[in-house]
């Protein structure tokens, strides 16, 4: 699986339509509404690698609302979530 994390300014006055659209795209699996220097992240996740210009330049970029995008390539994944559901094996947790 490759991921693309996606930095987007929008017009203000529609972040959620905007949202929604993005979301409903495929190969955009997530998107936050965030504080900070930009106003929506999407996550992008697709099989392979050249589809990854084809969601952010041809559909991301092409959304009405969209004013701009900064992507990020992920290289490699750390999170905790994962490696818990990798080594589960179905037991209940322990407390």
């Amino acid at each position: 699986m490759n991921t693309a994390i996606v930095h987007i300014d929008c017009a203000t006055d529609s972040i959620p339509e905007v949202a929604e659209a993005l979301a409903a795209l495929d190969g955009v699996s997530e998107v936050y509404s965030v504080a900070g220097n930009v106003d929506l992240i999407a996550i992008v996740r697709v099989a392979h690698f050249e589809d990854i210009a084809e969601v952010i330049a041809g559909k991301i970029s092409k959304t009405p609302g969209v004013l701009n995008t900064e992507s990020h390539i992920a290289f490699r994944a750390y999170s905790k979530h994962d490696l818990e559901d990798a080594f589960a094996i179905g037991l209940p947790a322990a407390d």
